[in-house]
């Protein structure tokens, strides 16, 4: 089995005992917190075209510890009404199952480990049958899916064999929203492509959208990889960060996901989160990121490949000829330590070159954007900032 070690260092005994189909290739993973709805997301998923490998999908029902008792009688009834659909809908070739409800340890219970305890499963399972390009494919239980959903993911690897894994294009549901939630929801859709497309825009190669329902990674990738974190929130964000680390991960636009616009207040951070904010008056969505920042940002990448066995002195001198918000933070962010920890690695320029992005990734990207927002930019309106960065497309 290609994921034994793995299993047996990440994951506890098997959550499902059935035995694997041999020509099984796509595994979707849906974590399930009290979801009344998960039927509309099945079935969403059952009236899908077959793509010519067989599929199934693990819903992984669970809860905290300390939950309260309401919400292990929901999840306890959402097994039942899943386990009376299953009986109805299972085929040989789209197989669900209904794992659990688990108890998770209150330090750890959220979506994270139960996307781990889904896609560990996943692993385990093309583990069995030996398919190490098996897909594992990561769903919420609020979402719905095109018809050719699963088609188009096989049809990427397929044609795509060296890539590790894949985000998949999506578009929050916005039908009957009320006016002030659906103008949120185009904002935050807004924003998330903005930042994408600047950070493509400033020469970081490794844009992309980080949505927990909407990415796929190979079974082998996945294992490489260590797995899924166990964090509450962003647990998406972390893994595809870095598992761009380990090779190309692909972007399939030939169908999509409908994730829910819904409220929340389960996770810190995330799209529920951040709408609620907005419904409260708590944060202004019309607000983001200077443009300024990212160009300020493109002029630093954009001399990386003379940052080669350069000397500190000579560093220190590009720095300083920077724009003021870039070189205030690589010497507030000690970067110059990093770099050269970097070039004591690297004997070749390509492997500098390909190497650069692991030290000033996506997180210290973040962390330079708040940064400079503190103190030399304040955040504009979301769709002049857009239009300034159009301009370069």
């Amino acid at each position: 089995m290609f994921a034994e070690n793995y299993l047996k260092k990440n994951s506890s005994s098997a959550l499902i005992s059935t035995s694997v189909s041999l020509k099984t290739g796509i595994i979707v993973v849906i974590p399930c917190l009290n979801e009344p709805d998960i039927l509309q997301t099945l079935a969403s998923l059952q009236n899908c075209d077959l793509p010519d490998c067989d599929v199934e999908v693990l819903v992984v029902i669970n809860h905290s510890e300390i939950a309260l008792d309401s919400i292990k009688a929901a999840n306890q009834k959402t097994k039942s009404e899943i386990e009376s659909w299953i009986l109805e809908k299972n085929n040989n070739q789209l197989c669900f199952f209904a794992i659990g409800p688990l108890e998770l340890r209150k330090k750890w219970a959220g979506a994270g480990l139960a996307r781990k305890q889904g896609m560990d499963e996943a692993v385990r399972r093309f583990s069995r049958i030996n398919n190490a390009q098996g897909i594992v494919v990561s769903l919420d239980a609020d979402t719905l899916v095109e018809k050719n959903y699963l088609v188009e993911i096989e049809k990427h690897f397929a044609t795509n064999p060296k890539n590790v894994g894949a985000t998949i294009s999506f578009q929050h549901q916005i039908g009957n929203l009320p006016a002030k939630h659906h103008e949120g929801i185009l904002l935050y859709e807004n924003y998330l492509t903005y930042y994408k497309d600047a950070l493509n825009f400033t020469g970081y190669p490794f844009s992309m959208f980080t949505v927990g329902s909407a990415f796929a990674v190979t079974a082998e990738a996945y294992v490489k990889r260590g797995g899924m974190n166990r964090r509450q929130a962003g647990e998406d964000f972390y893994f595809l960060q870095n598992l761009v680390h380990l090779g190309n991960v692909g972007e399939i636009t030939s169908t999509k996901v409908y994730p829910s616009a819904r409220l929340s207040d389960r996770v810190p951070f995330g799209t529920g989160p951040v709408l609620q904010k907005w419904i409260d008056g708590d944060e202004d969505l019309t607000l983001t990121y200077n443009f300024e920042a990212f160009k300020d940002l493109k002029d630093f990448f954009d001399l990386r490949t003379g940052l080669f066995r350069i000397s500190e002195n000579k560093y220190k001198v590009l720095v300083s000829n920077l724009p003021t918000a870039v070189s205030a933070f690589l010497l507030n962010d000690n970067f110059w330590v990093e770099l050269e920890d970097l070039n004591k690695n690297c004997s070749v320029i390509q492997s500098f070159q390909n190497r650069f992005f692991q030290k000033f990734n996506a997180f210290k990207i973040l962390k330079y954007m708040n940064f400079a927002h503190g103190s030399f930019y304040q955040k504009e309106n979301i769709y002049e900032q857009i239009n300034k960065l159009n301009q370069y497309k």
